[in-house]
């Protein structure tokens, strides 16, 4: 059975190159350009380590709880062809209980992560499938037809 769901995330800018993104849910995160700031790109590469995190921490500690979990990101910014990231490598570092229980989640998490990568999560999924993107603009003619559209 195939779920369709809508994603939505909901973009103000608060100042120039500053700009304050919120979920249906009403979580913010500030992003742009500045050193106090996540870039957008950074957000990627966030997104890419947290989506395939859940899976694995998801499955993992159902059996035992880890004393190291960590994940980075690394990938290279290319402008060949327009820019781009190229090379991206996503790392977990990761140490389980030195149990049994340790040890079965341990043993989960290769394939776990394939599975994350090749069928759960949803951000490697549509980084692989090179989705496209369809851009918009609508100009509005008043402030309550901003406040309106926002909602």
């Amino acid at each position: 059975m195939t779920v369709n769901q809508q994603a939505f995330v909901h973009l103000v800018r608060t100042a120039q190159g500053r700009y304050l993104a919120m979920n249906r849910n009403g979580v913010e995160i500030e992003l742009g350009h500045g050193h106090d700031l996540f870039s957008p790109v950074e957000l990627l590469l966030a997104a890419l380590a947290g989506c395939s995190a859940i899976d694995v921490d998801s499955a993992t500690t159902r059996h035992a709880e880890p004393e190291v979990f960590k994940a980075g990101v690394q990938a290279t910014k290319s402008s060949e062809g327009g820019n781009h990231l190229e090379d991206v490598q996503l790392t977990f570092s990761m140490r389980f209980p030195d149990t049994q229980e340790g040890a079965e989640a341990k043993s989960m998490v290769e394939r776990v992560l394939q599975l994350s990568h090749e069928k759960l999560c949803t951000v490697s999924r549509t980084l692989e499938l090179e989705t496209p993107v369809e851009m918009n603009v609508k100009f509005c003619q008043s402030f309550r037809e901003t406040i309106r559209e926002a909602s």
